[in-house]
């Protein structure tokens, strides 16, 4: 059975640029937007994306995440999510 989590992720300044922060969980898209536009404003934090991932939890088999807002300063290229 399919599930899709819902996930606000902070960007955080590194030497080499911005690395990903501490992954949150969120109930809802709604809540994960609402989750990283917070974040993006915390101090040290460059920026911050909600995204979606659905999947089998029981199997592990997940696709790409999906992409539903960004904030601030965060990576290109996120298809490592």
């Amino acid at each position: 059975m399919d599930v899709t989590y819902y996930v606000a992720l902070p960007f955080v300044m590194a030497d080499d640029g911005v690395a990903p922060g501490e992954a949150v969980e969120c109930l809802s898209a709604n809540a994960a937007v609402m989750r990283a536009e917070a974040l993006s404003r915390k101090p040290g934090c460059a920026g911050a994306v909600a995204f979606s991932r659905t999947g089998d939890p029981s199997s592990g088999d997940f696709g790409d995440a999906k992409l539903i807002l960004k904030f601030g300063e965060v990576p290109d290229d996120l298809s490592a999510l």
